[in-house]
């Protein structure tokens, strides 16, 4: 009797939109992160740690020139999201039009990268030019299948984008096993970057293509400028908020120590990253809901019990195995991070909620989250700078400033919630388009 009420329960929650949306989202997620894993370990075990290195600080360049890419997304869903509410079809001119204003800065790109690959290959003792001219390849396009992404998830179609993200990963996996095995080192590693967002860009673009019959109305690129200053802040800061620390522990903390902090981080950010589809999902249903003067408060409250579930979830499993944790993801010679895992579990944790109510603030275009954020960012800064004598007081140091701002967030969505309208989402029309 007991089961059958719990499999109701479990068929009801499955029907519910925002679980089923989040569950297709966070799977895509999954898949992306455990191939990025699957990725560095096959070029670290194939290429050895000399090599794998050159390696591991061209991925770090590319993360860094995904920074536009993430805040195109979030430009784009948002104002998809209001043209989708609105029965706007200005899916396919949002699409060209803005290819083609991002087109310019990727050819600017592209010459710089070509003017100064030699010299950047000389810096890092690169064997050839040629890592540097398919990492400047990679970044400029990366800018490009960032239009897709942000058009799926502002049309909620997190099935497509779900595969988008999931499947480049595989791919990428895929085509760096077979250019390794090939012997192309580092210049198959980053191949294999490339090939994943040439196959993730037309799969976008297919997913899309419904959008491209009839000829479609005309939209308005510069309403956009002044969100993208709000959109760019609040990722800013928060990726700010999760490496910060990890600069400054390095700085201030022995080499030893500095590496014990450095592997807990990443251990925290999995948490941040393992609920990230969470915030993803919040943002094009608030725009919308928003847009259609329905309270968003419901889409808040359930994404942040999502969020928590999914946390808490992640916190179970680093209390009952600290050291599986970390031997597992760094081995016997990172030891000294056990004691830590949990603490840094509920981190990460913090972190992730206070980048679901910063995507929340995004969402309705609220400005006043973004000094509340960069407090946030000196707070986290300051305590650092007083208290560093022990990896213990940095992660306390991290926790205090995360969960202090995640209180002034709350309060902040508490004193909003109740004014927001539908002119909350829309932008003023401009002189010229």
């Amino acid at each position: 009797m007991q089961t059958g009420a719990r499999l109701g329960r479990l068929a009801l929650l499955l029907r519910n939109r925002l679980v089923r949306q989040n569950l297709v989202l966070f799977a895509g997620g999954l898949v992306a992160g455990i191939g990025g894993f699957v990725y560095h370990a096959i070029a670290g075990r194939v290429l050895g740690p000399a090599t794998y290195g050159q390696v591991a600080f061209l991925i770090a360049v590319y993360a860094v020139g995904t920074g536009p890419a993430l805040i195109l997304i979030v430009v784009l869903a948002r104002y998809t999201a209001m043209l989708s509410a609105r029965g706007d079809p200005g899916v396919r001119s949002l699409l060209t039009r803005t290819a083609r204003l991002v087109a310019i800065p990727c050819l600017v790109l592209l010459l710089l990268t070509t003017l100064f690959a030699r010299p950047i290959a000389a810096f890092e003792h690169l064997g050839s030019t040629i890592p540097i001219l398919i990492l400047g390849f990679s970044i400029a396009l990366i800018w490009q299948v960032a239009i897709p992404r942000g058009i799926l998830q502002g049309l909620q179609r997190f099935t497509s984008l779900s595969l988008n993200l999931s499947l480049e990963l595989i791919v990428r996996t895929t085509a760096v096993f077979l250019l390794l095995r090939a012997g192309y080192a580092v210049s198959g590693a980053m191949a294999a970057v490339f090939v994943g967002l040439v196959f993730v860009f037309c799969l976008g673009l297919y997913t899309l293509r419904d959008h491209f019959l009839g000829a479609g109305e005309r939209v308005r690129l510069r309403v956009m400028a002044g969100f993208s200053i709000t959109a760019a802040a609040g990722i800013i800061g928060v990726q700010i908020l999760y490496n910060q620390d990890v600069i400054l522990a390095e700085h201030y903390l022995s080499s030893h120590d500095g590496g014990i902090y450095g592997g807990l981080n990443k251990i925290g950010t999995i948490l941040y990253f393992l609920t990230l589809s969470v915030s993803q999902v919040l943002f094009p249903r608030v725009v919308e809901a928003v847009a259609k003067e329905e309270h968003p408060g419901r889409i808040l409250l359930a994404s942040a019990g999502i969020l928590t579930a999914l946390g808490f979830g992640a916190l179970f499993v680093f209390a009952i195995a600290p050291g599986l944790v970390v031997g597992v993801l760094f081995g016997p010679g990172f030891r000294d991070a056990t004691p830590y895992v949990v603490p840094i579990g509920i981190v990460g944790l913090a972190l992730s909620l206070d980048n679901l109510l910063v995507q929340f603030f995004m969402a309705v275009h609220d400005r006043v989250f973004v000094p509340i954020l960069a407090l946030g960012v000196l707070a986290e800064g300051l305590l650092i700078f007083l208290f560093h004598a022990r990896v213990g007081e940095v992660v306390l140091d991290v926790l205090v400033a995360l969960l202090g701002l995640l209180v002034l967030l709350s309060v902040r969505c508490y004193v909003l919630l109740p004014r927001l309208r539908a002119e909350s989402v829309a932008e003023p029309d401009p002189a010229l388009t």
